[in-house]
């Protein structure tokens, strides 16, 4: 009898080993964002996240400038590409420029702070001659001047030096997010470059309701 068990275990080991067994496999680490951090949109589009909290839907959510892409497009870390796709965009507003991120919380850790800037609150527009900085995809952490809303069209003018995917990019004064980065007029990193204020953003994403309103960051 015991013969026997041994041969049908036998036989089982060596089914199993031609079938072979399943392993499980650890799940990818989250991927680390916060205003600053690096976002490639659609796979090919490459921008700056400007800040990242909770909606009042208690959705996390992301804002990075509108014209980095349309509502629909994936959002993938740069600086983590292995861990795919994290979130979509939800909305996209060209009056403003800002667009809404939402991201999947099963797969983003969100944080306050990137390179050298930490933000802790959304505030009123920066004005001359404060000095604002902003942290980038592209140019990292930069300062420079604050010349204020030149135009009166709810855009901020800086002396920092931003370029191509620095979009997005969150421009504080001290730990409050004022505004994002947008464009710049002239040459790159000589500018001046242009930045929405956040207050007409948030007062906006409030107003049109769904995914965003009651935005706080983290």
């Amino acid at each position: 009898m015991l013969r026997r068990l041994s041969l049908i275990f036998a036989a089982l080991v060596v089914i199993a080993a031609t079938l072979g067994v399943g392993t499980a496999t650890a799940a990818p680490p989250r991927a680390v964002l916060g205003g600053g951090s690096g976002i490639v949109l659609d796979d090919m589009y490459e921008c700056t996240l400007t800040t990242i909290g909770h909606d009042n839907g208690g959705r996390l959510v992301g804002i990075t400038a509108g014209h980095c892409g349309d509502a629909g497009w994936s959002v993938a870390p740069e600086a983590d590409p292995d861990a795919g796709v994290v979130g979509r965009v939800a909305v996209s507003n060209s009056d403003y420029d800002y667009g809404i991120i939402e991201f999947d919380p099963a797969k983003v850790t969100p944080v306050d702070t990137i390179g050298q800037v930490t933000i802790t609150d959304i505030g009123m527009p920066a004005q001359f001659p404060a000095v604002a900085c902003k942290q980038g995809r592209t140019t990292g952490h930069t300062c420079g001047v604050v010349y204020g809303d030149v135009l009166q069209t709810q855009e901020t003018w800086t002396q920092m030096c931003v370029v191509e995917g620095d979009s997005g990019s969150p421009v504080v004064v001290g730990t409050t997010l004022v505004a994002m980065v947008n464009a710049y007029v002239g040459v790159a990193c000589l500018g001046p470059e242009l930045g929405t204020n956040m207050l007409p953003i948030i007062e906006n994403i409030n107003a049109t309701g769904g995914v965003g309103a009651g935005f706080r960051p983290i």
